[in-house]
């Protein structure tokens, strides 16, 4: 049940380009920490050009795209194996969708204790508890 926050610039606008990260997103959720699409919401947030700054320059000045990837997780639930192929998954998927990447472009994976994290109104951990 992660949420992803995707916020990215670029230098150009495209067309579907929102809808092509929400689904890469939710994907790698899947495929490197296993976590199950049914219950993974994404956020997909355009930044403008002008308001993205690395070290006092904008990426989309230098022709390049950049972006924050954040997802939030249960603590527990995955290896640092599996988190490392994620963020290296993600890097290289945005890359292909937004093209050239200001290297310091982020991923960042929150492994939240399972008291402080749910949906429906519901912990992970209470929801634990209740298939005994």
């Amino acid at each position: 049940m992660p949420m992803i926050i995707v916020r990215y610039v670029t230098p150009t606008a495209s067309s579907g380009l929102k809808d092509a990260i929400a689904t890469l997103a939710a994907g790698l959720a899947a495929e490197h920490l296993g976590k199950d699409p049914g219950v993974t919401a994404v956020l997909v947030e355009e930044a403008a050009a002008e308001n993205w700054f690395i070290a006092g320059r904008r990426p989309a000045d230098d022709g390049l795209a950049a972006f924050w990837l954040d997802i939030k997780i249960t603590a527990g639930t995955n290896v640092k194996a599996e988190t490392a192929s994620f963020v290296e998954a993600a890097f290289a998927g945005m890359a292909d969708l937004l093209g050239p990447l200001h290297e310091e472009s982020y991923v960042l994976v929150h492994a939240v204790d399972g008291d402080a994290y749910g949906y429906g109104g519901r912990t992970q951990n209470a929801r634990w508890a209740a298939r005994g």
